[in-house]
């Protein structure tokens, strides 16, 4: 396994790993989306900072919303291709973020102290 000793410092320290796949599987595109979905699952909100309008990140960001999480967005320069998809949810309702205290403030109170 190429990563072992990383995989066994994330244990050592606490954390975890969670895969619907093998050990040992490849890390393919087609296996990306699955992977972006716990990752959203996992997650108490998403930030996009950049994505073209048709991307990985945009699915992502619909597993978001299938799973009521938070969407935040930090709008793009118009011209862009990667800021099409930012842009585009920013339209669609997405909190805008220009600072990290608009993500704070969002969460501010739902969790415990």
């Amino acid at each position: 396994m190429e990563n072992l000793s990383l995989v066994r410092e994330i244990i050592k320290n606490d954390g975890a790993i969670i895969t619907e796949y093998p050990i040992g599987t490849k890390p393919e595109r087609i296996n990306f989306p699955a992977r972006n979905r716990i990752i959203s699952g996992l997650s108490d909100g998403i930030l996009v900072i950049e994505a073209k309008k048709k991307s990985g990140t945009m699915l992502t960001v619909e597993f978001a919303l299938e799973q009521g999480k938070q969407v935040f967005s930090i709008p793009g320069n118009i011209t862009s291709e990667n800021s099409e998809g930012t842009n585009a949810l920013i339209k669609e309702g997405a909190k805008v973020v220009t600072s990290i205290t608009d993500i704070l403030e969002e969460f501010e109170g739902t969790k415990e102290a």
